[in-house]
């Protein structure tokens, strides 16, 4: 991302924090997967939003109004032999001229400085209770104030969960963000297609994952999570990620993949038959779950709270179940009873941005929030009739979820994803290409 859109982002947070504030960030912490191998770095999704930096052992510091500069990054020096091992590091100059620090320090000084920039400072901005370690290093910062609180030292009296400004920012996406999320969608999509241009019976599930990677990373993206691959009765499992069983013929295989784009994220699922071809029972489960998909999406749009998009999609489904004889009863009085959970268990979506399951409240003062334009959540309908199930045995071992990624509009909503097939008939007209 342009590191416009990040200066962007850290003068609308000082605005909220005000002079006399102070906001400090660490950045994500390298992780060993074993013994000396760490795994692949992915930086903090609040740390990046407003710095850009990719780097590990970096705190952001921001304070408005201080004359020297508002915008202090800490970071690791420059090492030439280190470099030589692990790569190449901005270093605090680099954080300057790249980065739009207004000021930047080895990170190894930071005990020696922070001390001094707090105590200009009222208030405390921090996101407490994440990362214990860097908790207790705010607070040694603290006492360091207090001990020479004799000396004319000021310590600040207050302080404050940074969540809970920066993660209502986040919520409202701009249109550099809608940019690079409309392109992770893109890629996701294509990804998609061409698992269900590639698939047939007698290969594994893990040949599809693979072919979901290549996508994504031939298009400069990574995976924004583990991709799902589920064949069979593996759909029914709601995060499966063995994907490792072998692809049989007349069998659905569910697909949930999304892209990481430049930090953010898409979430794509769809089902489809390994052969290229719906038999009539998958056909009845998967339009059945296509049907609350488009109800639920029908439903994101300005003025509406976060669960009306569900509600439709619950309704649905459960007059679907009843027609199918997997449930006994009246809508009203099945939804009442949440008779529906036993096929379908979670909710129509979430939040979707720098995280898969984005930041951002569902209820605002105990009520569901109301949808506003710059939100972008994902609508995931779903029906899943393990094996030993009521109803007709030809609907065992059927998972099916369609999910989609929508955006509020001023005037509605916008379906990122909206090139990819979701129709039997799109679906088998790609397969058969």
């Amino acid at each position: 991302m342009n590191a416009k859109i990040h200066a962007k982002h850290r003068k609308q947070l000082m605005r909220m924090v005000g002079d006399g504030g102070i906001a400090i960030l660490p950045a994500a912490p390298l992780r060993t997967r074993n013994r000396d191998v760490e795994y692949p770095f992915r930086q903090d999704s609040d740390f990046y939003y407003l710095s850009g930096f990719p780097e590990p052992e970096a705190v952001i510091v921001l304070v408005p109004g201080r004359a020297a500069g508002e915008y202090i990054l800490f970071c690791r020096d420059r090492d030439l032999e280190h470099e030589v091992w692990h790569g190449r590091r901005y270093g605090p100059e680099g954080a300057i001229e790249l980065f739009g620090a207004d000021d930047a320090f080895p990170i190894d000084d930071i005990d020696d400085i922070l001390p001094g920039l707090m105590e200009q400072c009222e208030r405390v901005y921090h996101t407490m209770g994440l990362d214990p370690t860097f908790d207790n290093r705010v607070m040694d910062w603290v006492n360091t104030l207090r001990k020479q609180s004799r000396s004319g030292a000021h310590v600040p009296y207050e302080f404050i969960s940074l969540d809970y400004l920066l993660h209502d920012m986040r919520l409202f996406k701009n249109r550099d963000e809608l940019r690079l999320m409309k392109k992770a969608a893109k890629i996701s999509v294509e990804a998609h297609k061409r698992a269900m241009q590639i698939c047939k019976p007698g290969m594994y599930e893990y040949q599809l994952d693979a072919e979901i990677l290549h996508e994504f990373q031939r298009n400069g993206a990574g995976w924004a999570y583990p991709s799902i691959v589920g064949g069979g009765a593996n759909a029914c499992i709601l995060h499966y990620t063995e994907n490792k069983d072998l692809l049989k013929d007349g069998d659905l295989v569910l697909i949930d993949a999304g892209a990481e784009y430049d930090g953010y994220d898409a979430d794509i699922t769809r089902a489809f038959p390994v052969n290229g071809r719906f038999s009539d029972a998958q056909k009845e489960i998967f339009e059945l779950v296509v049907e609350a998909n488009l109800e639920a999406i029908k439903q994101v749009k300005p003025g509406n709270h976060w669960n009306d998009p569900h509600n439709a999609a619950v309704k649905v489904l459960t007059r679907g179940m009843i027609e199918l004889g997997l449930l006994k009863g009246t809508v009203t009085k099945l939804i009442k009873e949440e008779a529906y959970k036993k096929y379908y268990m979670h909710r129509t979506g979430h939040w979707l941005g720098l995280d898969v399951h984005d930041v951002g409240e569902y209820k605002l003062d105990n009520e569901w929030r109301m949808l506003e334009p710059g939100m972008v959540l994902t609508i995931e309908p779903g029906l899943y009739i393990p094996h030993g199930s009521r109803g007709a045995k030809r609907w065992w071992d059927i998972g099916v979820r369609i999910e989609d990624d929508v955006v509020v509009t001023k005037d509605g909503h916008e379906v990122l994803t909206d090139g990819l097939p979701k129709t039997t008939h799109e679906i088998e007209a790609i397969m058969a290409s």
